[in-house]
């Protein structure tokens, strides 16, 4: 089927070139860590204490095994060479070279980025990247940092950088970097440093190139960085090929090799050598003898020493390209060697920076280009402003994953082995685990791993940008490389068989939705069968694994809200027995209609699918049975408390006794996710599933009434599958649109503020269990201590409520109001509603009458200064009444959502459905590298 064309610019053109083959403009993107040291990968410590066995101090002299890190960093797609940004102020013990923050124990909340710095702008292809590191002049506060956020209690708030008074005065540099792609591989790099203070300073500036230590773990071929008589780097790597790092003016070129300092590290005599840290000894100690005098090495630097006045800027410029540097026998040509340039002007042969300018502000015409197309109907300046940056923050995201258990258990052979430990420990039971790909980040500091159910709402923003990226992402998560043979995905690196909400369904089909209506056709159905195949034996595991009595009640575990609970949900219950989740049951209900939904779509094409529907559709009816009636035969409980008006979750007790845990939480508002409405015109394309549900319902009244108003088709003859009748709906709204409960002037809380006043309190063998309401950062170290959601918003929990609501008024029409906020006498719509409560998330980031930005609390700095107020941080969540950001100050990844609320809302569903004779569409998926 022919497609309609998405729109005509530049950077779509590269999309389109990638996607087909023709042009590999993904292979150099911004895939470096921001921090690898203290990561699950690098420790090989007995029991598992990560963050002390590779410490932030041990960083800068000791090669990593699986991974690299830097300041604005960027690599290859399996990351063999790196390149980014080194700083030295004068003044600080250490050359900064990448990101400082506290590790868990360090930070009275957890563990934390202590830097400034901001993703501004980013392109789908990397061809235009641009980011801010702010540097203080004076000393960087590493101890002072550490002393007093352990000095402070769980009651205090975070000591920040912004705290310490080095940026009073406005004395330091914003070091601006920007990439721009001349062509695949060519990669223009400027560097803008900029004096914000009233005094003249020194900044010394290294721009790194350096190969992954791939040599010492196992052996094999040595890459080579040297010098040509251009006084250019030249890189030399067996699989990569050649390429050429050129420096603008007439910088020190030094060498060293990317290997551990093992006598400055432990204190092991050995040859000498120019270790990883020479760059560091070099530049703040004088020591000339560190670097390599025969400039040879695998790690490299273009060493610019300035002196930037006042208030004023100076700019470096650097090119990576391709070059040709082979001599007959494999070696680099050194001597009289010219690399060959692809320019805008003059084609090959021109020097490095005749046409630098010309491409840099190409390219940044052609990302304005890009985003205006996309932005087209936002008519706000600063809606445009914040969508943008959220989508440069997921860009710059990704990152090269590298992570083999096998060979992590093991060890390698270059090394001592691993303690015995290990093989019954950590990850032990994912031995099939091989990871090497680019992956979408919840952020590269704090979280510079995956993580299941983050990359799953990660995956909705980017199919508005580059849907064959999104598409990739869920289809990686679900190779035989990732999924466990069980059918269980990985949650993340420090425990792979933790449970995480089964959103991955949901997911795709929303990718699904949204690629279809930017191509114009039926859609990419082999990326829909692919996933949805690997997602039933998903649901398999879920079926047999966490339903302890088979009686369609789930337990689950923590799935990811942290400490919402009275108890540990991940651990053993103090008091034995177990807990009916009202969470885990509605995420599985909503997997089943997701399923079911994917699966009626397939089989417009495919009409075994209508079989596989049912099943969905039935064990959908199961689950909300006994979401009501969880003994099926009319003396359970269930999980709806009538006298409350809302879900609990239900402590079984080994005695047989049963108990509601009575905390007004977001676990009570997840059954709103499972919903799915089905068009008359769908059900009539698919004859034998409609008439097997028909009998079916016919067969079974008692569960067909538990589906709202099955017999009674809403707006358009629609039917719809849900776990909440109408009037129990409007019950449970009425607490969510409270504002002395769940909704603030920022969204939906995660804990009613009604345990503000009134905790919840739970006894067991003399020892209290409380949730009270905490809107900002946890009062307790238990769960990990750096998440909370006993009060706090959070953006994937408050877009799904929104998603459903707007599937809610699809069924129920306009006649359908419920008041908002409760007690207010306005009644609105659904949609209406979902409207109110995105437009309550977009305060958090959009600048008020009043110039400010809720994102950034009390902060004068951040809220006043030019150079600050326009620069957006995403966090993990956000105060649950001030809306200030709280958590990983990056994590642009769930919290990315907020790109695709500040779009337009337009029905992302074909003008015409495809008949089931419609032919299958034969584009290639985006290639998954193994």
């Amino acid at each position: 089927m022919p497609l309609n064309p998405r729109r005509a610019n530049a950077e779509n053109q590269r999309l389109e070139e990638d996607r087909l083959g023709k042009q590999p403009w993904r292979t150099w993107g911004p895939y470096l860590s921001e921090r690898q040291w203290g990561t699950v990968r690098e420790d090989y410590s007995a029991h598992g204490d990560a963050w002390d066995y590779f410490p932030h101090e041990h960083a800068h002299s000791r090669a990593y095994r699986w991974g690299e890190d830097g300041i604005a960093g960027m690599s290859d797609d399996e990351q063999r060479l790196c390149l980014s940004l080194a700083l030295w102020n004068g003044h600080d013990p250490i050359l900064k070279e990448r990101l400082f923050g506290l590790t868990n124990s360090e930070g009275n909340h957890g563990e934390d980025v202590k830097e400034l710095y901001y993703y501004l702008d980013a392109t789908p292809t990397h061809s235009y990247l641009k980011m801010l590191y702010k540097y203080p002049q004076g000393e960087f506060p590493y101890h002072q940092l550490a002393r007093v956020n352990h000095e402070r209690g769980k009651d205090q708030p975070e000591f920040e950088l912004l705290d310490t008074g080095l940026f009073e005065a406005d004395r330091y540099f914003d070091v601006f970097v920007e990439y721009a792609k001349a062509s695949v591989d060519d990669l223009l790099m400027l560097v803008s440093v900029h004096n914000r203070g009233p005094q003249e300073a020194d900044i010394h500036v290294l721009p790194q190139l350096w190969f992954r230590n791939t040599w010492s773990w196992k052996g094999g071929a040595r890459p080579t960085l040297t010098i040509n008589d251009d006084g250019a780097i030249a890189a030399a790597h067996p699989e990569l090929g050649n390429y050429v790092l050129h420096a603008d003016g007439a910088p020190t070129v030094l060498f060293c090799d990317n290997e551990t300092n093992a006598q400055r590290l432990f204190e092991v005599n050995g040859a000498p050598g120019y270790w990883k840290d020479a760059f560091h000894d070099y530049v703040i100690h004088g020591r000339q003898d560190a670097v390599n005098p025969k400039q040879v090495g695998t790690k490299a630097a273009a060493y610019y020493r300035l002196r930037v006045p006042a208030q004023d800027s100076v700019q470096l410029r650097l090119r990576l390209t391709k070059g040709e540097f082979q001599n007959g026998d494999g070696t680099p040509k050194i001597q009289g060697s010219r690399p060959r340039f692809e320019t805008a002007s003059k084609g090959p042969g021109v020097k490095p920076f005749v046409a630098f300018k010309k491409i840099i502000q190409k390219r940044r015409h052609e990302a304005d280009a890009f985003y205006a197309d996309l932005q087209a109907e936002i008519k706000d300046a600063d809606a445009r402003l914040v969508q943008r940056q959220a989508f440069a923050g997921m860009i710059w995201s990704k990152q090269f994953f590298y992570y083999d258990v096998p060979e992590w258990l093991k060890g390698d052979p270059g090394q001592p082995p691993p303690p015995v430990e290990r093989r019954r420990g950590r990850n032990s039971e994912w031995r099939h685990l091989n990871n090497a790909d680019i992956i979408s980040m919840p952020d590269k500091w704090e979280y510079p791993w995956y993580a299941a159910w983050d990359l799953a709402f990660h995956c909705v923003p980017f199919a508005m940008i580059d849907p064959e990226f999104a598409k990739s992402q869920l289809v990686l998560l679900t190779r035989e490389w990732y999924m466990h043979p069980n059918g269980q995905l990985p949650a993340y690196e420090w425990a792979f068989g933790d449970v995480n909400p089964p959103v991955h369904a949901w997911a795709t089909w929303r990718v699904f939705q949204i690629d279809r209506k930017q191509r114009g056709d039926c859609g990419d159905l082999e990326f829909l069968e692919r996933v949805f195949h690997k997602l039933m034996l998903n649901f398999t595991w879920w079926v047999n694994r966490k339903d302890a009595q088979g009686r369609n009640i789930f337990q689950g575990g923590f799935l990811g809200l942290d400490n919402i609970g009275v108890f540990d949900r991940s651990a053993p219950l103090p008091t034995g027995g177990f807990l009916n989740q009202a969470d885990g049951t509605s995420w599985m209900a909503m997997y089943c209609l997701n399923l079911m939904r994917i699966a009626l779509e397939l089989a417009i094409h495919n009409h075994v699918y209508e079989d596989i529907a049912t099943k969905f559709f039935e064990h959908f009816l199961n689950i909300a049975e006994a979401m009501t009636n969880i003994g099926g035969d009319g003396n359970g409980v269930g999980l709806w408390d009538e006298e409350d008006q809302f879900y609990y979750d239900e402590l079984n007790l080994s005695d047989g006794s049963m108990q509601k845990l009575k905390i007004r939480s977001m676990v009570g508002l997840i059954p709103l996710f499972a919903v799915e409405t089905l068009e008359p015109e769908l059900l009539d394309q698919l004859p034998d599933f409609k008439r097997r549900l028909n009998w079916f319902l016919n067969y079974r009244p008692d569960l067909a009434n538990l589906v709202s108003r099955w017999n009674e088709p809403g707006r358009g003859d629609r039917r719809l599958l849900s776990l909440l009748r109408g009037h129990r709906m409007k019950k449970l709204l009425r607490r969510m649109l409270d504002e002395s409960e769940f909704l603030s002037t920022y969204g939906i809380r995660a804990v009613s503020k009604f345990h503000e006043d009134k905790p919840y309190t739970f006894w067991t063998e003399g020892t209290p269990h409380a949730v009270a309401y905490e809107p900002a950062e946890s009062h307790s170290g238990l769960f990990g201590g750096n998440s909370n959601w006993r009060g706090p918003i959070w953006f994937p929990v408050n877009y799904l409520i929104i998603e459903s609501l707007q599937k809610f008024h699809h069924y129920y029409g306009d006649d359908f109001k419920v008041e908002c906020p409760t007690g207010s006498g306005r009644y609105l719509t659904l949609c209406e509603v979902a409207n109110e409560l995105s437009n309550r998330l977009t305060r958090i980031f959009a600048r008020a009458g009043n110039g400010r930005r809720a994102v950034f609390g009390d902060n004068a700095k951040t809220q006043n200064d030019a150079h600050f107020r326009d620069y957006l941080l995403f966090y993990e969540y956000f105060h649950g009444d001030s809306g200030r950001g709280i958590g990983a100050a990056h994590q642009t990844g769930w919290t990315g959502l907020i790109a695709k609320l500040l779009q337009p809302r337009k029905e992302e569903l074909p003008e015409e459905r495809c008949a089931r004779t419609a032919g299958r569409d034969q584009r290639p998926l985006m290639h998954v590298r193994r």
